[in-house]
């Protein structure tokens, strides 16, 4: 993938998690495996997030749902964090995991507010608080 796809990435990345996460998480892949930092950093966020349509608010939701119907749930704090960094609030990511309730099941529905409840006590967010904290 070019450099102009990487660097587009690595700004869209900034945006949603700021660069002292960024720069820890993208090190630890490039240190690792380089080729998986740069396609892990180019695909989703150099082309995807990057693409006009969506704001980071609706793609932030999308990716939650995804993540928790799927079950994937080591990525799932990450993109918490980066919803409410978007503007999402506590109150729109707990609906949104109702809403994966009779699609994903309880199971992983379950799964993902276990995370969020994690994700929402290290910023300090209290349940049922309607405005973004942090």
């Amino acid at each position: 993938m070019s450099s102009e796809t990487y660097d587009k990435g690595i700004e869209m990345l900034g945006k949603m998690v700021g660069p002292d996460v960024l720069q820890d998480t993208v090190d630890k892949v490039k240190k690792f495996s380089p080729d998986f930092a740069n396609m892990i950093v180019s695909f989703p966020y150099g082309m995807i997030y990057s693409r006009p349509g969506l704001d980071l608010k609706q793609r932030s939701l999308v990716a939650i749902s995804a993540l928790i119907a799927s079950g994937s749930d080591a990525q799932l704090d990450f993109h918490i964090h980066a919803g409410l960094n978007a503007g999402l609030t506590p109150d729109e990511i707990i609906e949104a995991i109702m809403n994966c309730l009779p699609y994903a099941g309880f199971p992983k529905s379950i799964s993902g507010l276990f995370v969020t409840m994690r994700v929402f006590e290290e910023r300090g967010i209290k349940p049922g608080e309607s405005e973004n904290v942090d």
